[in-house]
């Protein structure tokens, strides 16, 4: 279920073009739409990164 601070299927669409990260060592990349979606979240609301729902 989306919510209105979540990109649209349309957007993540002009989004999923830009070129994909480089796998190397470390930690497995996350989710880059729950990820971007967090950050326009917080952006729009206002709150604080460890207030973000889940």
């Amino acid at each position: 279920m989306s919510t209105r601070h979540e990109l649209t299927d349309e957007q993540w669409a002009v989004i999923e073009l830009l070129p994909k990260p480089k796998s190397g060592p470390g930690r497995p990349p996350a989710d880059p739409r729950k990820t971007l979606n967090g950050i326009l979240y917080v952006l729009k609301t206002g709150c604080a990164w460890a207030d973000l729902p889940r």
